[in-house]
């Protein structure tokens, strides 16, 4: 039986769900956190490497900050394939010292089962974080956390995403703890704020998906739109690119700010509608710049700040607040929070519906 494809309201309905999944589900999500390296000697553990494909390679690269700042270690976000064809999983440390944790909603994603396979042979402790228990990927790890999620359907990953960049903050601060770098107290007052965050993650959705709406029909004559942030926004932009591309069919790519300033600020046509994600943080006010500069080379910028920040929103030729306040490794949870109802409103606008340019045309086989 053929699954209907999923209409691009869908998107609202993910995000409309996010912070009651917040408020749900991070308990017993961290209860399996702080159940985890039971058998391992987290004291040792120099490095962690995150291994994932698409949304949960960009949640990797959105939770490399909280690991550094966290949990002390080194942190290495990479794709799957880079990882299993060219890496060597134990490289620079000795195996015993590195935690590998691959990524993977389905539990099924062939190359970051077989990621873990290779991990484990090399001698590194495995942690699985995905939303299926009994996966090909859960059997291939030492352990794992599950943040499986009820009343799913069909949609690009929204709730998922969410689900993986929590497991893995919850990751962070467990280790974190077991390394001694966070006393109970302050490891415990880390957990409170991430259950905190379902206020902000519900005002933000109550409150963006208009200006979303107004957006999207700005944009919706651009062939192509650039995504920007560094550090944990760099994740962020990465994701809301690719929410973009899987709901919209519109094609958008997610940059580090430095980088965009060196390369795509060439590009064509000038007037590329240019999303800046700018939360509080080390690389605020390069943001900032970004902002000015690029609306100085004409760029349609949209700015991604937060409610109470006008100087980043000053320069910009449209603004997407986001409400509350969070610490920058946390800021994930609350800056994608526009992509959603951006993508939706955008596939409205173009009369387009979550993942259609990746289905063969009817009669087209290829």
């Amino acid at each position: 039986m053929t699954v209907p494809a999923p209409g691009p309201e869908v998107m609202l309905r993910q995000a409309e769900a996010l912070a009651d999944d917040l408020r749900t589900h991070a308990g017993a999500f961290d209860e399996q956190a702080r159940a985890l390296l039971s058998g391992a000697r987290p004291a040792e553990i120099e490095s962690v490497v995150i291994v994932g494909d698409g949304d949960s390679y960009h949640a990797a690269r959105a939770v490399e900050m909280a690991f550094e700042s966290l949990a002390g270690v080194d942190c290495r976000p990479v794709s799957a394939l880079p990882f299993t064809h060219y890496a060597r999983p134990d490289a620079p440390r000795p195996p015993r010292t590195v935690l590998t944790i691959a990524v993977s909603a389905s539990g099924r994603t062939p190359l970051v089962v077989r990621s873990a396979e290779r991990a484990r042979r090399a001698g590194a402790t495995v942690v699985a974080l995905t939303g299926t228990p009994a996966s090909p990927l859960t059997e291939s790890a030492d352990a794992a956390l599950l943040v499986g999620l009820p009343g799913q359907e069909p949609s690009p990953g929204v709730r998922t995403y969410q689900a993986s960049v929590l497991g893995a903050l919850l990751i962070a601060i467990r280790l974190g703890q077991a390394r001694g770098r966070l006393d109970r107290d302050r490891a415990d007052a880390l957990r409170d704020e991430l259950v905190a965050l379902a206020g902000a993650v519900e005002e933000t959705v109550r409150t963006v998906g208009g200006p979303c709406r107004e957006v999207a029909e700005r944009v919706a004559d651009a062939p192509v739109l650039t995504v920007l942030g560094s550090g944990p926004s760099h994740g962020t932009a990465l994701y809301s690119a690719a929410k973009v591309i899987e709901t919209s069919g519109v094609f958008a790519a997610g940059q580090d700010l430095e980088e965009w300033c060196h390369v795509e600020r060439f590009a064509r046509p000038t007037d590329m509608p240019t999303f800046v994600v700018a939360p509080p943080g080390h690389a605020r006010d390069h943001a900032h710049q970004v902002i000015r500069r690029a609306a100085g080379l004409g760029r349609r910028v949209v700015a991604i700040t937060p409610a109470d920040d006008d100087r980043g929103a000053a320069e910009a030729w449209a603004r997407l607040p986001v409400r509350g306040s969070v610490r920058e490794e946390f800021s994930p949870l609350l800056y994608h929070l526009y992509a959603a109802p951006l993508a939706c409103h955008l596939a409205h606008r173009l009369g387009r519906t979550p993942f259609a340019a990746g289905r063969p045309a009817p009669g087209n086989p290829h």
